[in-house]
């Protein structure tokens, strides 16, 4: 018996067969033009990325930009110039500092069709590498990194983009200038059996642990009561144990001790951290608007609350830290003047400041707030170069479409006729389009020329001016034919880094004295006789950075003011003389270190405000004193990254939290546009 018999389809109509065999057709056409057009746009860009840098950046979005010597001198190649730089997005990021691309990465992330408009050459603001002597690639501005927020390096995959950090164990090298011989050295790292060793060379009582003292949380038993506290919950924050064992130690008057000491500046830290991942308090917002409103506004009280809570009865202590002078703090804990100078650079460094200053304890608490590879407190050198980690950063915000050019220097923004920001305008008169305007540019620069002084209120204009840019830094970077040799730990027969060698070296450190006097010179226009310096040699961990047998050096110095005695400018001579003065210094910790100098690069203060636009020199765009942190930074009701300026933002280290290569600005700011954007 045979089956059925199928079913013929029922012929088409010929009017519809015709219209659908067009259709197919025209789209057939349309797809091959999209494809053809994609490749002509990513092919010969790719290609040409993957050759010279061999990573999986998109080149299709990035434009103009020179790669750091670390990974390429190449320009990456472009084709099409008419359809580089679009008209309009949704979002524009003036400066490719790292702030401004961790910005432009999360906007990117969340749908914001984003461009980063740079006026130099090279990505990265001062966190650069650059070779300024043939064959030796300087970090040219900012040189170690500890502070960058753990969250924006595992959000945006930094290490899948290429950025890789070298630890460094010890951390920190203080020779001395004595009779003595061979004169002492002060070695501090991780190993605290080590570094209570290296204390108890000046005193054995800052050094040892006193008797009967309360235990470390790390010697607890796993079920001491000390151990469950540090496991509640306050908001869903964690208290961390530091804080906790802070809480349950003596009064301060019997603390004595290094591990004492560091256990209570890892309390403070811990509690103080979650601030720097919110916009401060709006305090303007809590008494205004809608109930609802002002039940959001409450909400940013969450991470002062906890903080607060975090700090419990040690308030008074820590209060204390953030407000008095470092060295009144230091002489509570320590004996050893080496010990304290030592320690005292981290709360001075990069600020007009004094150990005696009132509040430059909060800076030493800026610069210990770091974390590298779940290890708090601990600085590294970028293999590479601080440009790789600018690379990095460039490279995750165009893998997430974002568009990146260098060579495009913004003149001013464009507002509407409401007041609103719209974009910007280029130096060769192109404008570009955006509902968003984000600024990596410091305040000064932002709100000083970039906007009409008659579209900002007369009150917030003064006070942009009156924010304190003094800077004490010149930075000098030197090739040098050799490693340093110093007499408190002189080299190795072979010549090779020895442990001391990769550390942060502090000359002119052998007591808080030195370091006030010469803070005092350069109060008086004049810069400092015996200089504070720090001087690192990354090229003892990354030896990619120099030729074979040479190295880079780095010199942090101060106190130079911005301006000389009698208004006398910054020339070749006063450089050059304020040079000589730094490397005698050196001379006399390492003998030969002048004959070893090859070449070098000196910045002082208006140098790095003409190269990097940080205003002043000052390498925070702005003074880290309390009066101009938090609720004040850049200036009181506009600490949250907004402007008088609607949809303008402030995303650089002129804003909260502050300066050093944090990117905590830059990921706050991108939040709070976000919000903004959605609301449009």
């Amino acid at each position: 018996m045979s089956g059925p018999v199928p079913r013929r389809p029922l012929p088409w109509p010929p009017r519809a067969r015709k219209l659908w065999e067009k259709f197919r057709h025209k789209s057939k056409v349309q797809a091959a033009r999209r494809r053809a057009a994609m490749a002509r746009h990513c092919g010969v860009r790719a290609a040409g990325l993957w050759a010279r840098l061999g990573t999986g950046c998109p080149s299709h979005c990035l434009w103009g930009w020179h790669l750091s010597p670390g990974l390429s001198a190449a320009r990456l190649a472009h084709a099409g110039a008419a359809d580089q730089l679009q008209r309009e997005y949704d979002a524009v990021v003036i400066g490719a500092g790292h702030n401004g691309l961790v910005a432009a990465a999360y906007l990117q992330q969340a749908g914001v069709r984003t461009a980063v408009l740079e006026k130099r050459h090279v990505l990265g603001g001062a966190a650069v590498t650059e070779e300024i002597v043939p064959g030796f690639k300087f970090s040219r501005a900012s040189y170690l990194l500890s502070l960058l927020r753990p969250q924006i390096y595992t959000e945006l995959e930094l290490q899948r983009h290429g950025l890789r950090v070298l630890l460094r164990d010890p951390y920190s090298f203080t020779p001395l200038l004595e009779d003595r011989r061979p004169p002492r050295s002060l070695l501090l790292g991780h190993n605290m059996a080590q570094t209570q060793q290296q204390i108890a060379q000046f005193s054995q009582k800052d050094a040892q642990v006193p008797q009967g003292h309360a235990p470390s949380m790390a010697k607890l038993p796993r079920g001491h009561p000390a151990h469950r506290v540090a496991g509640m919950l306050l908001g869903g924050v964690s208290i961390a144990p530091t804080v906790v064992q802070s809480l349950l130690s003596p009064p301060l008057s019997s603390f004595q001790a290094y591990p004492e000491y560091e256990a209570f500046m890892g309390g403070l830290v811990s509690a103080l951290d979650p601030l720097l991942d919110a916009p401060p308090v709006d305090t303007a917002a809590l008494g205004q608007g809608s109930l609802l409103q002002r039940l959001r506004a409450l909400r940013a009280l969450q991470p002062l609350l906890r903080a607060g809570l975090a700090l419990g009865q040690q308030l008074p202590r820590y209060y204390e830290v953030l407000t008095a002078p470092i060295s009144k703090i230091l002489d509570q804990w320590f004996e050893s003047e080496p010990l304290k100078a030592t320690l005292a650079t981290d709360a001075v460094i990069g600020a007009m400041a004094s150990p005696h200053t009132p509040g430059s304890g909060y800076v030493l608490l800026h610069h210990v707030m770091g974390e590298l590879e779940g290890q708090r407190g601990a600085w590294g050198y970028v293999a590479g170069g601080m440009g790789a980690l600018s690379q990095a950063i460039a490279c995750a915000a165009a893998a997430r479409g974002a568009h990146i050019f260098a060579e495009k220097a913004v003149c001013h923004v464009l507002l509407g006729r409401d007041g609103r920001a719209q974009g910007v305008t280029l130096q060769d008169g192109t404008e570009v389009r955006s509902k968003l305007v984000l600024s990596n540019a410091s305040p000064q620069i932002t709100f000083l020329e970039l906007i009409p002084q008659e579209q900002l209120p007369k009150d917030f204009v003064r006070q942009i001016q009156q924010v304190d840019t003094r800077s004490p830094v010149t930075k000098i970077n030197v090739a040098v034919d050799r490693l340093p040799s110093f007499l408190a730990a002189p080299n190795a027969r072979d010549g090779q880094p020895l442990p001391h060698h990769q550390c942060s070296i502090h000359l002119n450190c052998e007591g808080t004295h030195l370091l006030h006097q010469a803070f005092t010179e350069a109060t008086h226009g004049h810069p400092s006789s015996r200089p504070m310096i720090e001087l690192c040699i990354p090229s003892a961990l990354d030896t990619g950075l120099a030729p074979k047998g040479c190295h880079v050096v780095s010199l942090f110095t101060q106190y130079t003011p911005s301006v000389l005695a009698g208004g006398r400018p910054w020339d070749e001579q006063a450089r050059n003389a304020y040079a000589d003065t730094v490397f005698d210094c050196i001379e006399a910790y390492a003998p030969g270190f002048k004959a070893s100098v090859i070449g070098r690069d000196i910045l002082t203060p208006p140098d790095l405000e003409r190269i990097f636009g940080l205003p002043g020199g000052n390498i925070f765009h702005g003074g880290m004193s309390l009066d101009q942190l938090y609720f004040a930074r850049p200036v009181p009701s506009y600490s949250g990254y907004r402007s008088p300026i609607p949809g303008l933002y402030l995303c650089g280290s002129g804003a909260h939290p502050g300066g050093g290569v944090m990117g905590a600005a830059g990921r706050n700011a991108a939040r709070v546009a976000l919000q903004d954007f959605r609301r449009l």
